[in-house]
Formats: C-alpha cells, sequence, structure tokens
C-alpha cells in the first residue's frame, strides 16, 4: 500500500511464533483443511487468479517477494501447482508472546526519570551536542504503539512526529489505535522516548531517557493484541516500509522479533522481505533473539548476514560500575547456518525501563515489573536491537549520505569488545560480534571505517542468481573457528562463561576486522552436514520438507519459533 504524506501512524513488538496452519473444518467435520500459505512466482497476478480459479480465497499481497498469501484445501493447492505458476508455497506462520514468571518487585520512582543505557553507549554525551537523529525517520514493525504519550507520539520540542500509522494486519491506515500488548510501546520507548533525564535532585541533565528521541516514526502494526501474528501481515508490513521510505524518509527499520530458521536465510520469504528492504537502501536492525547463550541459536531474521544484528549485554544492575557488566545469558549466540558470524554488535538489553500503559497485557500479566505509573522494566534482545536502532538513526544525522553498509561497518568499527585484565576477549565473536556499541565514537570516528558485507551482492542474493556462505566451521572436537584465520576470539567451544572481572575496551584493536564478514558462494558440501544443522526434517529445502519440492509437510504443523521470549531481567 503507497501511503499518502498527510497519513498518520506508530508501532512495536516482541513474541514466540508457533509454526501452525489454520483449520477452519465444516460444521459436520466433513469439509476439508483450510491452510494459510504464501504462494511465490514470477507472476503474481496470474498466481492470483488461478488462486481464485481453483477455488482458493486471496488475503495478501506480497509484491516486495513476488508472491501473494492464500487459503486453500489441500486438492486446490495441487490443482494451483498443476497450473505451473506457483515457484514456492510456503505455509504461513503464526507468532505469539511467551512470558516467564519472576517473583523480583520493582519500584520505581514516579518522578522525575533517568534510563541508563544512552549513557552506555555514549548516546547523552550527543544530546548535549544537539545529536537527537533529527530529520531521520524510524520504521517499527510490532503490536503498536502507546499514542497517547506525548514522550512518544511528541519530539523533544513537543511537535507531532507520528508520521503514519499502518495497520498490516487489516491492510489500512488508520488515525488511531493502542499496544493492547504492550511490547511495541516499550521498545519504541527505548528508541525514541522524548522524556527528559533527571539528575537526584530532579534537575534536567540535558539528556533525554531514549537513545534517539528527536527521531520521527512510522508504525506499522503486524501483532494483535496477544502478541500473534502471520508471516503474510509482518511481510505486508515491511513492504509498505519499503514502498513509503522516500515519502517519509525512512532511514532505519527496527525488526524486534526473531523465529527459528527452518532453511537457508535467503529461502526464508520473511528474510527475503527483509533483504530487499536492505537492498532499497533502509538500514536494517535486527534482535538475534532470546534462546541463548548455546551456539547456532541466531533467529529468523537475524540470520540475514546484510543486516545488523543485535545481542544483548546487561550492566548487572550496577550502572556506574562496568566491570561486572556482562552478556547476557539468554541472548543468543552464533554462527548462522551458513557459517556467518552473528550477532554484529551488542547493546544494552538488562532491566530496561521504557513506558507502557497500564492496562496493557504484560503490565497486567506482570506487575512486579511496573510502577503503577507509566513505566516497565524488560529485557531481551527486542531492546538491545532499539538501542542499536536509535544509534543509527543519531548517525545518521551526524552523516546522511551513508549507506546501510557504511552505517553497520561504522558501528562495528567503533564497538568496544569485552576484554578481561589480560587483554583477552572475554567472549567469542560469534557471542558479542565486535561488541558493546558506541555511538559517540561512531559518530567521532576519526578513521576510514569502510564498508561491511563488501564480498556480498544484495542483488545478485535477491534475485537468487548467487547465495553466500560465511567463514566460521565447527571442528570435529566441536570447536567453533574461522576459516584461514587465527586470533583471539575466533575459536569458541561453545560454552558460556563469565568472569566478574572485564571491561568494554575502547583501546582493544580488531586484528582481523572485518575477515569475519568475508564471504563464499555458496556450495552443497560447504560447511557442517545439514543433516545437523536441521534435525527431524526442520529444513525448508526442495528435496527434503517439501511435498514433490512445493509445500510444506503438514506434520510440522507443530513445530514452534522463538521471536522476544520474555526472560528474566539481567
Amino acid at each position: 500500500m503507497k501511503a499518502t504524506r498527510d497519513s498518520r501512524v506508530w508501532l512495536v513488538m516482541g513474541a514466540a511464533l508457533s509454526l501452525m496452519l489454520p483449520q477452519h473444518g465444516g460444521d459436520d467435520g466433513a469439509q476439508e483443511e483450510t491452510l494459510s500459505v504464501i504462494v511465490q512466482g514470477a507472476d503474481t497476478a496470474a498466481i492470483s487468479a488461478a488462486v481464485e480459479r481453483v477455488g482458493g480465497d486471496v488475503t495478501h499481497e506480497l509484491a516486495i517477494i513476488d508472491a501473494i498469501g492464500a487459503e486453500l484445501t489441500k486438492s486446490q493447492l495441487h490443482a494451483l501447482k498443476g497450473t505451473g505458476l506457483a515457484k514456492r508455497i510456503y505455509p504461513d506462520a503464526e507468532a505469539h508472546a511467551a512470558q516467564v514468571e519472576s517473583e523480583l518487585k520493582y519500584k520505581v520512582d514516579k518522578h522525575g526519570r533517568d534510563t541508563f543505557y544512552p549513557t552506555m553507549i555514549g548516546a547523552d554525551e550527543l544530546h548535549l551536542e544537539g545529536l537527537v537523529a533529527t530529520g531521520v525517520t524510524v520504521a517499527v514493525v510490532d503490536t503498536g504503539l502507546w499514542d497517547e504519550s506525548s514522550w512518544l507520539s511528541k519530539n523533544m520540542y513537543n511537535q507531532n512526529r507520528l508520521m503514519i500509522r499502518y495497520d498490516a494486519i487489516a491492510d489500512a491506515i488508520v488515525d488511531n489505535w493502542h499496544d493492547h500488548r504492550g511490547h511495541g510501546t516499550h521498545v519504541t520507548s527505548v528508541m525514541l522516548s522524548s522524556r527528559r533525564s533527571v539528575n537526584e535532585d530532579d534537575e534536567f541533565t540535558g539528556a533525554y531517557n531514549g537513545i534517539a528521541p528527536d527521531t520521527d516514526i512510522v508504525a506499522v502494526k503486524a501483532f494483535d493484541e496477544n502478541g500473534i501474528g502471520t508471516y503474510r501481515d509482518v511481510i505486508r508490513g515491511i513492504e509498505f516500509v519499503v514502498e513509503n521510505k522516500d515519502v517519509y524518509n525512512i532511514r532505519v527499520l527496527n525488526l524486534s522479533f526473531s523465529a527459528t530458521p527452518q532453511s537457508h536465510y535467503w529461502d526464508d520469504p520473511l528474510n527475503q522481505a527483509v533483504m530487499r528492504a536492505w537492498q532499497s537502501g533502509i538500514v536494517v536492525v535486527a534482535a538475534a533473539g532470546n534462546t541463548g547463550p548455546d551456539p547456532m541459536t541466531i533467529g529468523v531474521p537475524g540470520n540475514v548476514p546484510y543486516v545488523i544484528t543485535v545481542g544483548a549485554m546487561t550492566d548487572n544492575f550496577t550502572s556506574e560500575d562496568p566491570s561486572d557488566d556482562f552478556l547476557a545469558t539468554f541472548s543468543a549466540a552464533g554462527p548462522t547456518a551458513e557459517g556467518f558470524v552473528k550477532p554484529d554488535i551488542v547493546a544494552p538489553g538488562g532491566h530496561m525501563l521504557g513506558l507502557m500503559k497500564k492496562d496493557s497485557q504484560l503490565a497486567k500479566h506482570y506487575p512486579e515489573f511496573y510502577d503503577g505509573e507509566k513505566f516497565f522494566v524488560m529485557s531481551g534482545t527486542s531492546q538491545a536491537a532499539a538501542v542499536v536502532s536509535g544509534a543509527a538513526a543519531i548517525l545518521l544525522q551526524a552523516d546522511p549520505s551513508m549507506t546501510p553498509d557504511e552505517v553497520k561497518a561504522r558501528l562495528m568499527r567503533t564497538a568496544r569488545p569485552a576484554v578481561r585484565p589480560d587483554g583477552k576477549l572475554a567472549y567469542s565473536v560469534f557471542q558479542q560480534g565486535a561488541g558493546l556499541v558506541n555511538i559517540y565514537d561512531a559518530v567521532y570516528a576519526d578513521f576510514d571505517t569502510g564498508r561491511a558485507n563488501g564480498s556480498l551482492s544484495v542483488d545478485l542474493d535477491v534475485d537468487g542468481t548467487q547465495h553466500y556462505g560465511g567463514p566460521a566451521n565447527r571442528d570435529e572436537d566441536g570447536n567453533y573457528y574461522l576459516i584461514g584465520m587465527e586470533g583471539d576470539g575466533l575459536i569458541w567451544n561453545g560454552a558460556y562463561l563469565w568472569e566478574d572481572a572485564y571491561l568494554w575496551d575502547v583501546a582493544y584493536l580488531w586484528d582481523v576486522a572485518y575477515l569475519w564478514e568475508d564471504a563464499y558462494l555458496w556450495e552443497d558440501a560447504y560447511l557442517w552436514d545439514v543433516a545437523y544443522l536441521w534435525e527431524d526434517a526442520y529444513l525448508w529445502e526442495d528435496a527434503y520438507l517439501w511435498e514433490d519440492a512445493y509445500l510444506w509437510d503438514v506434520a510440522m504443523s507443530s513445530m514452534t519459533a522463538v521471536t522476544a521470549v520474555w526472560v528474566e531481567q539481567e
């Protein structure tokens, strides 16, 4: 849907994806099951007509991936296959929020607020200098927004910044909505709340609660009040962002959700839409996922090599003492199935203070984390991704000419890795990537930070001409390493270890900076045995799961994937 400039909207989310095929049987149980699918092919108009001819219903137009969403019975699917028009048929997926109970009770000061995370990445210093993401628009695909909060709907100058609200579920531009879930509001608050930070004397410090308090917002709602969404709706939301990027100057897209990979990155329809967004010139920031700390737990779309994938760290509840910070135990780790190092960077994601309406489901379900007024405490890589989206927006204010590859490179090259007292990395690159993002260093970098993804071509990847594998592999002892490279933090046995004493070192020099981003043309036998990666038929591959290379086996319908699972506060 192409929007007009005077339309308005907002958004955001966190969840656990259940990959299930909806069933619509008749009253007597005799009717065939109806399956929700995504049908991909060269001519979407012809596919739509074919779906209608066989008696199915077209539900979504997903031009961004040359596909449509549809509902058909099994017999209709086989008839559609017989037309020869469908290149691939994917099952649709549903997403829903997952929570974990906790006994921790939070009491938050109901007067002034001072969030710690802008300080942890150097954003507070930039606020004092007027670098607050002015003139940059961030799009957020999630559950919605509490737009009654002026700290969210208005910028630091009390001007409206909510450019447009698009409901991808209803396929409509709307005048207002509510975030009944609350997760989207919280993530957005972390990114751009314009509430002033105050000191112990309740005096304005010159900084703000959010990372990018003056950024504009395009809100895309793709998840409902229960935190449930579908691939079709999320893809349609991303398509809206890409179609309207020039209308609203959308430079950054925040995706605070994550699902278990079912295939190589290029074969997943959601990832295909994400790659289109990156190709269009939008910086895409994705959560690594809350399924760590084990290796190979990076989710979709964080497993896309091009995007900025963000893991989470925490200050261990001591914001003024960085020596006891640690990588959050829930933060997903790499490498990806194709051998790419992920996450790219980490950001604060533990016990994050953000805005939320008191009647939101999360606030009601977890009252121990709500202050009874406007603020809620939540942990996750969703919040860490929001921090980096805000940082990217500030960087684009400082230098609007930067491309997505240049933004990614700058943030990685100026990140601060966790380093032990002996100067060795405290975590491998598969756990912390390049380290903790520092936006102050990124803005004022006095050296050429180059561009990321230099040995990949998103154009060739998107059109299917080439696909890529990264340099990571696993030896016979189970250690993960980078092919042809030696150095600190480049070998990992998969264990999560935390020693009390380490710092995020600004002086650490990456001897292998960006070497781990080198990519190779994908070969089937390039890495570890595929049987190890996707056991129990866990793959969207032609010869593996698809009936006659077309449809996902319905027996897979009970599998689940995780997007922003609720985790204990860290």
